[in-house]
């Protein structure tokens, strides 16, 4: 019955289609390059995947939500140095793409008031991290405050994730599956939030 639907309904066959990773041999690594490249470019977000790989293998919870904490923060390190190097060439453009620019301005004063608090905020939140981890490189945020609140921040956020469904499992699943779409939604509400937030930060 599920499988029905889940032709019929693309975001449930996107997520059956994600949970199949757990089953093959490139589960870990796609994981690993998506946790990656999402801190610094790219539009999706390792949670969906991280959380079908929990339930695939839910005994590898931990191990799994290390894997992406560390594969983000580097990633996020990545985004610093487009920001700081590379920010005529390739940051704008990232940046544009996500229409980042009004909040960039913001950024830096909500950095010079918040600091430390300021990038665990972001790395915790929907709100694109790739935005921050640019912005921090432009602004010369301090580098091992930036990677300090990048890991203790995206860790949160994913072993909070892996940890609910490595104790919780299969009592969950039923719950996720019946509302995958309400959840995704309330995923964009939340992000299109905090860019709001970010725009009236001082």
């Amino acid at each position: 019955m599920e499988k029905a639907r889940a032709t019929r309904n693309p975001i449930r066959k996107l997520y059956f289609w994600t949970l199949h990773w757990g089953a093959t041999k490139w589960a870990v690594p796609a994981l690993v390059v998506l946790s990656f490249t999402e801190s610094s470019f790219f539009p999706i977000p390792p949670d969906v995947l991280l959380i079908a790989l929990c339930f695939a293998t839910p005994r590898k919870w931990f191990m799994l939500a290390a894997l992406c904490t560390v594969a983000s923060v580097l990633g996020g390190a990545l985004g610093y140095y487009i920001g700081a190097a590379l920010w005529e060439g390739v940051g704008q453009q990232i940046v544009a793409f996500y229409h980042g620019e009004p909040v960039m301005a913001k950024v830096k004063g909500w950095y010079d008031t918040y600091g430390f608090v300021g990038v665990l905020v972001a790395a915790i939140t929907p709100i694109p991290y790739k935005v921050f981890t640019i912005a921090s490189g432009v602004f010369a945020f301090d580098f091992w405050q930036f990677m300090g609140a990048s890991t203790v921040g995206r860790g949160f956020r994913f072993f909070l994730v892996a940890g609910l469904i490595g104790y919780l499992g299969e009592k969950v699943r039923p719950f996720i599956e019946e509302r995958i779409e309400i959840l995704m939604v309330v995923l964009t509400v939340l992000g299109i939030g905090g860019f709001v937030l970010l725009k009236f930060l001082r």
